[in-house]
């Protein structure tokens, strides 16, 4: 649900809108309260440490939707990184140089009250407070930068759909230990009622050690809960991985294998836990192409 999708050739200075705090009405801020409510109560013990320190430090919270202007006040103090508005979806090469510009691009629009549980394009709910309060942290941070510059380089290399696959199985989806537990990080998670709680509570998924190359190959379904988590051990370590490898020359050596889906368990996967694969069993594997 990150905000980039189309391809075409939009620049920065296109995306970025101003966020208009005073457009909000009652019921949009209403609209805030009940899903901050809801959600911090279903998080509580499943997201990481280090998400619930960036929300207090970015003083987020239930009362009204966040004003950019001052929040990204206490952003830049913790990481040097801001969030810009845009008016939703944006294109890939805008939104990598968003990134290694340490610029993160958020929808300044929010949910009707009929699209609590799901909404298919991505608005501030899910950009703010599901991506925004990992951003003060220095390892995290730093991890969404390198992401974004490896974008340019994914995109001159026909790369766009493996490094799509690291947003998927890391910003969006991925879970981290905190000391002797497995705790939720990805925002596609924390800002979703239902995957919060299935990630961890349900047995059905497999919680598979973090491996970049395996992450590369493993395609994935775009509407559904998963049914593959990889868990990373630190977000210092998921950011010595990215800068430490080459990822051109994976491109070249993965575009004609095929891709690994979710429901496979590899030879070499550090298993953390086992899924039971229940929900999935009358999962029609056609329904949606596999990415």
């Amino acid at each position: 649900m990150t905000s980039h999708a189309v391809l075409d050739a939009q620049t920065v200075d296109e995306c970025i809108i101003d966020q208009n705090w005073a457009q909000y009405t009652p019921e949009d801020h209403e609209t805030w309260r009940l899903l901050f409510e809801r959600q911090t109560g279903i998080l509580k013990n499943r997201a990481c440490d280090e998400y619930f320190a960036g929300l207090g430090a970015l003083g987020i919270t239930g009362a009204s939707v966040p004003d950019f202007e001052k929040m990204n006040a206490s952003l830049r103090k913790c990481t040097g990184w801001e969030v810009v508005a845009v008016p939703g979806l944006i294109a890939s090469r805008p939104f990598f140089t968003m990134l290694a510009n340490k610029q993160f691009p958020a929808g300044n629009f929010i949910r009707k009250r009929s699209e609590l549980d799901y909404l298919e394009e991505p608005d501030i709910f899910h950009d703010v407070f599901g991506h925004v309060p990992l951003l003060t942290n220095p390892s995290y941070a730093n991890y969404m930068q390198e992401y974004g510059r490896a974008g340019a380089a994914a995109m001159e290399n026909k790369g766009v759909k493996f490094l799509a696959r690291l947003n998927w199985y890391t910003i969006e989806f991925g879970l981290v230990r905190n000391g002797d537990d497995v705790k939720i990080y990805g925002a596609g998670i924390v800002s979703s009622f239902g995957e919060a709680k299935y990630a961890l509570d349900d047995p059905s998924s497999n919680h598979l050690g973090f491996n970049l190359e395996r992450v590369l190959r493993t395609g994935y379904y775009i509407d559904d809960f998963q049914a593959s988590y990889f868990v990373v051990d630190s977000f210092e370590k998921l950011f010595r991985e990215c800068i430490a490898t080459p990822f051109v020359p994976l491109y070249e050596k993965f575009r004609n294998l095929p891709a690994y889906t979710p429901f496979e368990i590899q030879d070499r996967d550090e298993v953390i836990r086992k899924g039971t694969g229940a929900y999935w069993k009358d999962f029609p594997r056609t329904k949606t192409k596999l990415k």
